[in-house]
């Protein structure tokens, strides 16, 4: 069982940046892609952007100008780096991973993934503040 661990959240200014840490754990061996996903107040959770072992990433369109996600394999660690954070960042942030029972098509993971599907897997989430 895999274990996803998001870390790096806080209260910031508009207009800074921050760095969010995801870490898996525990048997990680099946482990394609991954992702991140926010979760604003009073809304429904919703996927940001996944990124393959080969390091292809995948941005829903609202978040391609500001995020950007990267992966480190070897140590199972997922990075979401925003910049120019705004108030209506402000949110939840998990990390994300497929079941791997619902992947058959490991070339179109990170799509599918970003989108929702694959039966996702979620860490505790770390929270977001930003303020005027």
């Amino acid at each position: 069982q895999v274990r996803l661990t998001e870390s790096g959240g806080g209260s910031v200014q508009a207009g800074g940046s921050l760095r969010l840490t995801c870490v898996a754990s525990g048997d990680t061996s099946d482990v394609a892609c991954m992702g991140w996903f926010r979760q604003r107040p009073g809304q429904s959770r919703e996927g940001i952007g996944a990124i393959d072992t080969d390091g292809r990433t995948n941005y829903a369109f609202a978040f391609k100008s500001r995020f950007s996600i990267s992966r480190d394999n070897a140590n199972s660690t997922l990075w979401l780096q925003i910049n120019n954070l705004e108030p209506e960042d402000t949110a939840m942030y998990y990390c994300a991973r497929p079941d791997p029972s619902a992947l058959s098509e490991p070339r179109l993971c990170s799509v599918l993934l970003r989108g929702g599907h694959l039966n996702p897997s979620f860490g505790q989430g770390t929270q977001v503040t930003v303020s005027d």
